[in-house]
């Protein structure tokens, strides 16, 4: 019977233990992440699993070009993934199918090697403070900031770490930079 007491006793500990750890993070810097639909393609597909960092835009601003999961502003209890697009501060102007960026009276088009086919609509859009404009890389097959406006910075849960599944297709993600 002691053998027995002390397995529980052991096994519980250890649980314990694996709980104390396993949950803070978790909940407050990584979190499991399944994509649905096709509007990241061919960046990200229906059914991929990502690990979100929760970690960084708490010591740091999202940057442009990142992949980030946030609460659709219009129904917070609904997880979108989209690329940032534009920042605090910045125009963004979509014209005959180029994404431009205007910020301090300067205008340079947004190269954009992640498209395999540009933004069909023309948009202007101005971001405020604590805002971003995001957009899915599949332009037409995305509801985002061009149908439904910017997003306050509150509703960001993390970026695009890690795609884990497809096994073929694991890698850390690293945004393009510009």
């Amino acid at each position: 019977m002691p053998r027995i007491l002390s397995f529980v006793f052991e096994t519980g500990k250890t649980l314990l233990i694996a709980l104390l750890i396993v949950v803070p993070l978790r909940l407050y810097v990584a979190q499991p992440f399944f994509v649905r639909g096709a509007s990241m393609e061919p960046t990200f597909s229906n059914g991929d699993y990502l690990v979100i960092d929760e970690l960084t835009y708490r010591f740091r601003e999202p940057v442009r070009g990142e992949v980030i999961v946030f609460r659709f502003p219009g129904d917070p209890s609904q997880f979108f993934i989209k690329r940032v697009i534009g920042l605090p501060g910045d125009t963004v102007v979509s014209e005959n199918s180029q994404i431009f960026v205007e910020r301090s009276g300067e205008k340079q088009a947004l190269p954009e090697p992640y498209i395999r086919s540009q933004t069909p609509d023309d948009f202007r859009m101005t971001v405020g403070p604590n805002e971003y404009i995001v957009l899915g890389d599949n332009r037409g097959a995305s509801s985002d900031s061009r149908r439904w406006g910017v997003l306050p910075k509150g509703n960001i849960v993390g970026r695009v770490l890690v795609t884990v599944w497809p096994v073929e297709e694991f890698s850390v993600f690293a945004a393009p930079t510009y």
